[in-house]
C-alpha cells in the first residue's frame, strides 16, 4: 500500500461487536479508512454502511474482490473464521480477525503460513492485550514487587444469554470455552509465555448437545508457575486477574472490557500492607485498531518480531483450547 495512506478496510460480517466496539474506533483512527462492508443480509449491510459512511456490499466474496481494500475484519461467528480468514488471505488482503483465530491449533497454523507467505499481517481482535495496565502489572511483577511469581488465577464469567444467541450454536463455534474462555488463557500466556500446558479441566456442558457452558482449568508452566482459570455463561459477572508471588499479590478488576472511560486499579497487596495504583483511562478497542494499522503500514512489519509474536500467542491459545477439550472431565447439565 502507498505510504502515508490510511488502511483502506473492509469488513466480512454485519456482527454486533462490530456494530458496538470495532467500527465506532475504526472510524475514530485517522490511520484506517473504512471503505465497505459486506453482509449476507442486503438490509443488514446497508445499515451498518449508512451508519459508518462506507459502502453497502452483498456477499463476502464480492468485498474481497474489490481492489480498494488493503484489509479486512472479520467479525463471524468462530467456526467461520478459518474459512474466510484463509479467502481474504489469498486475496492478498491484511486480516484482523475476531478471537479466537480459528477453533483448532491446526487451523490457526494454516492461517500463520498463508499470512507468513503472503507477507501479510493477521492480527486476533483481542481489545483488551492493548490496555497499558497490563503493562502497569507486569512492570511490579518484573520489579520484584511481588518476589517470585508462585500462581496466576484469571476469570471471566457472564450472565446467561438470550436463547437465541449465536454463542449456544454448537454449529457455529459456540461455548464458553471459545468466547469467554480465551480471555483467561490469553491472560496466561501474555505473563508466562508459550510454555504453558493443561494439567486439568472440568467443562460443565449442555446435557441436550454437549455445548461447554462454563468451566475451570489447571495450567503449569515450565518454570513451575501454578495457573487457575474459570470462565462460563453461568455466572454473575466478573473478569479479573491476580498474580500471587512469594511476597505480595497484584490484582486488578473489569480486567477484558471496560468502557473507554475507566479508570483501573491495581491493588498490590503485602502481608501488613495495600497499595493501590490508580492507572489513567484508555480506549483499548482505538488503541487496537490503531495498532494494526501501524502494522500494516509499517515497511516489512509482517515478517517482523512483533507480528510473529502475535501470530505464535494466537496458535497457543488454541493448542491449549485443543488441550482442554482433550483433557476436559464434563459434567452434564440441563441448562
Amino acid at each position: 500500500m502507498t505510504a502515508g495512506r490510511p488502511v483502506r478496510t473492509g469488513v466480512l460480517g454485519a456482527a454486533s461487536i462490530a456494530w458496538r466496539r470495532v467500527l465506532p474506533a475504526m472510524a475514530q483512527c485517522p490511520d484506517i479508512e473504512l471503505v465497505a462492508v459486506a453482509a449476507r443480509d442486503a438490509e443488514r449491510a446497508g445499515r451498518f454502511a449508512d451508519r459508518f459512511g462506507c459502502a453497502p456490499v452483498s456477499g463476502y466474496e464480492a468485498l474481497l474482490a474489490r481492489d480498494d481494500i488493503d484489509a479486512v475484519y472479520v467479525p463471524l461467528p468462530a467456526a467461520l473464521h478459518h474459512e474466510w480468514t484463509a479467502r481474504a488471505l489469498r486475496a492478498g488482503k491484511h486480516v484482523l480477525v475476531e478471537k479466537p483465530m480459528a477453533t483448532t491449533a491446526r487451523e490457526a497454523r494454516e492461517l500463520v503460513t498463508l499470512a507468513e507467505r503472503g507477507g501479510l499481517v493477521l492480527r486476533e481482535n483481542f481489545m483488551f492485550l492493548h490496555h497499558p495496565r497490563h503493562e502497569a502489572a507486569a512492570k511490579l511483577l518484573n520489579d520484584g514487587r511481588i518476589g517470585e511469581l508462585r500462581s496466576l488465577h484469571a476469570a471471566f464469567c457472564i450472565p446467561p444469554l438470550p436463547a437465541q444467541d449465536i454463542r449456544y450454536v454448537p454449529e457455529l463455534g459456540g461455548g464458553a470455552l471459545l468466547d469467554a474462555g480465551v480471555y483467561p488463557l490469553r491472560t496466561a500466556i501474555r505473563f508466562l509465555g508459550g510454555t504453558l500446558r493443561v494439567t486439568g479441566a472440568t467443562l460443565r456442558t449442555r446435557a441436550a448437545d454437549g455445548l461447554d457452558l462454563s468451566g475451570q482449568v489447571l495450567l503449569a508452566s515450565n518454570e513451575g508457575v501454578l495457573v487457575t482459570l474459570d470462565f462460563g455463561f453461568e455466572h454473575s459477572y466478573a473478569a479479573r486477574y491476580s498474580l500471587w508471588g512469594s511476597h505480595a499479590r497484584i490484582s486488578t478488576e473489569q480486567a477484558f472490557s471496560p468502557s473507554a472511560q475507566h479508570r483501573p486499579v491495581l491493588v498490590l497487596e503485602e502481608q501488613d500492607h495495600t497499595e493501590q495504583f490508580l492507572l489513567p483511562a484508555a480506549a483499548q478497542d482505538l488503541r487496537c485498531v490503531a495498532d494494526f494499522a501501524a502494522a500494516v503500514r509499517g515497511d516489512g512489519a509482517a515478517a517482523g518480531p512483533e507480528e510473529a509474536r502475535w501470530r505464535a500467542d494466537a496458535v497457543t491459545t488454541l493448542e491449549l483450547v485443543d488441550q482442554v477439550r482433550a483433557r476436559a472431565v464434563r459434567v452434564n447439565t440441563d441448562g
